[in-house]
């Protein structure tokens, strides 16, 4: 970092491009996260910025702060999208190996004074922090012209182009006319600094109707590290059981869903499973009795359709937890809050009618079992940390497990509370109302969050270590890494969205030891699938990269405890799997980077070989070699990009 105080500013031509095949990375929002060659990630993360007057704000396209559109045309990505008044198109394309070009396309909507709209590039620091910088043919600037301006900013200049050349990478960017370049060192948010690039497009002030466009080649290269990894397994200390895979099942689509859930649950073994309660179209009534009134026949299709869904669940000996969304408006304070109002979600539920409430939800329980046969393991309020769409307090939370809990015991019936079912991993306080009162213990069945955010290992640990105070199972309840990919699903067929999910699901294997993941969704909601009229995809229904990585997890096999395992490469994401006693393992490998050799160690002497299964952009859960094992140690390649598994006890 301290060398960029030292520029070398160097004049040269530009370099033409042999087009060759590449693979550059982005995200449904349109910041580009880098470009692979060979299988390496050459890391960086393109946005598109908006500076407010004296850089008193910026604004930036990033996960869950617009709502883009996304689609792909070949080897384009084109993503569609806005930031306040400011239209955006940008379309990514690979040009060839190491080589993308980028155009954007802004229009204004309204009048607006900025000090301008930029693309925009983040260097990583343990990258870039002592590169040299070369402007690619400059303009002439006066002495007195364009500097930089304060000191967190280095250089302020025009020019066709920029590279940034490190010890281990070099990113070059090019433009085809002299454009205005700043380089700025900035914090992020908790300390950190990074080298933050700008590139002009519009500058000064806006009016409503203007536009403009301006086209980046983006030229990325650096070392290849194929080095051997090496895989250290414990097998001594197993630690909490993985039961497998779970699902979610709530219904949304009537015309899609049914093909999807078929589909899936014919070809996955799925551990567990959870289904909705749609509470406000079972007791819209206040007055009315519910179980009274559907013994009489009176139900709301929703509800018979729900409750069908835990049912064939059940009949397939698959655990099924009941999770409400909406409250009845009776049971709510306020109208119903079916839309965020001032960043506020949900409603809370009316502290004068809790007992009605226990009741009500206890009648929906009950007459799912004396109908439909179904015993429910445990029940939750979706998200109530967030208000999807209940909405409590940590207190009040606790409140529901002990009041809820105990009516239901009282009514003969074995279902527990889920405590949390947060929105995401970053929602850990919510638990410790309940975990400073032992009054809840009892009717805790198990912890639980969703990971849609909150990724952090230090955040995953909380999480294991809650579930290991109370002695009972830590569940992740929606499983997936994007709570508003069901505007663009088209990301959904990407490689780097299945690679993003599986290498999460890795890491939550390894680091929180669920007893399971209950993947959002194995219905048309998220589908693992497309064609079927999915999304308006009228193909045949076929799987796609995603599925097979959830087969490929979900064939880990029965009553297998997790281990500890550890890479000595970051690239390369593990988790292991296994009884001792049965002599059934899985380890679980995610390779982010090149092709590389790998030796796996400590594998019990009584395993003599495994069977070794990959799944990426080309196959799919691919049955390859057996590994023969000896003295414990197991040697075999693992391929660029991809997901492998290797099973003993086949």
């Amino acid at each position: 970092m301290k060398n960029l105080y030292h520029l070398l500013i160097i004049l040269c031509l530009l370099i033409t491009i042999n087009p060759a095949w590449s693979q550059t990375e982005a995200t449904a929002w349109g910041n580009i996260t880098g470009i692979r060659v060979d299988g390496q990630l050459m890391q960086f993360e393109t946005s598109v910025r908006l500076v407010g007057n004296d850089w008193s704000s910026i604004q930036s396209t990033y996960k869950e702060r617009q709502r883009p559109s996304y689609t792909r045309d070949g080897n384009r990505q084109i993503i569609e999208t806005r930031m306040d008044s400011l239209y955006i198109t940008k379309t990514i394309e690979d040009t060839g190996k190491g080589s993308a070009r980028v155009d954007v396309a802004l229009t204004s909507r309204a009048d607006t004074s900025f000090t301008g709209a930029f693309f925009s590039i983040t260097l990583p620091q343990a990258d870039y922090a002592n590169a040299t910088v070369e402007l690619i043919n400059p303009a002439d600037v006066s002495l007195n012209g364009t500097q930089p301006n304060g000191q967190d900013e280095y250089l302020r200049i025009p020019a066709e182009g920029v590279r940034f050349v490190a010890e281990h990478r070099q990113l070059e960017v090019t433009m085809e006319e002299p454009t205005e370049i700043i380089v700025r060192n900035e914090r992020w948010f908790g300390g950190s600094e990074h080298i933050q690039v700008y590139f002009a497009i519009l500058t000064d002030s806006l009016t409503s109707g203007q536009t403009a466009n301006k086209t980046f080649t983006l030229n990325a290269t650096g070392d290849i590290d194929t080095s051997p990894v090496t895989l250290t397994l414990n097998s001594e200390q197993p630690g909490r059981e993985f039961a497998g895979l779970g699902g979610n099942f709530r219904l949304q689509n009537p015309n899609t869903d049914p093909q999807v859930i078929e589909y899936c649950l014919d070809n996955l073994r799925v551990a567990w499973g959870r289904a909705d309660m749609p509470w406000y179209l079972w007791h819209p009534e206040e007055d009315v009795d519910p179980l009274e009134a559907a013994r009489n026949g009176d139900i709301n299709p929703r509800v018979k359709a729900s409750m069908e869904m835990a049912q064939e669940l059940y009949k397939r000996d698959i655990p099924v937890i009941l999770s409400a969304w909406f409250p009845p408006e009776w049971a709510a304070v306020g109208p119903l809050n079916f839309q965020p109002k001032n960043g506020v979600f949900g409603n809370p539920l009316d502290s004068t009618k809790m007992d009605k409430i226990y009741a009500s939800i206890t009648s929906y329980i009950i007459y799912l079992k004396e109908q439909y046969g179904v015993e429910v393991e445990m029940f939750s309020f979706n998200e109530s940390d967030l208000g999807i769409n209940v909405r409590q307090t940590a207190k009040e939370h606790a409140q529901l497990i002990k009041g809820l809990g105990a009516y239901m015991a009282s009514k003969g019936l074995k279902t527990k509370m889920l405590l949390g079912d947060t929105a995401d991993g970053n929602g850990y306080n919510f638990l410790n109302a309940s975990l400073a009162d032992s009054a809840t213990y009892p009717y805790i069945d198990a912890v639980s969050f969703h990971s849609w955010r909150g990724w952090a290992d230090t955040t995953f640990t909380k999480w294991h270590q809650a579930a290991e105070k109370l002695d009972v199972p830590l569940i992740v309840g929606e499983g997936s890494i994007d709570a508003a990919a069901w505007r663009y699903p088209a990301i959904f067929e990407e490689y780097t969205y299945a690679m993003e999910e599986i290498n999460l699901y890795t890491r939550i294997l390894a680091i929180c030891q669920p007893l399971t993941i209950l993947q959002w969704q194995l219905t048309a909601d998220y589908s693992p699938l497309v064609g079927g009229g999915i999304f308006g995809n009228d193909e045949e229904l076929r799987p796609t990269q995603r599925f097979w990585n959830l087969k490929q997890l979900a064939s880990t096999p029965e009553n297998v405890f997790a281990m500890p395992i550890r890479s000595d490469k970051e690239d390369v994401t593990c988790a292991a799997l296994g009884n001792n006693r049965t002599g059934d393992y899985a380890i679980h490998l995610v390779n982010n980077g090149p092709t590389r050799q790998a030796t796996l160690t400590g594998l019990p002497r009584k395993v003599k070989s495994l069977q070794l299964y990959v799944t990426d952009n080309e196959r799919n859960m691919q049955k390859s070699d057996v590994i023969k094992v000896k003295d414990g140690q197991a040697q075999f390649t693992l391929d660029e990009v991809s997901y492998t598994s290797l099973m003993s006890g086949e």
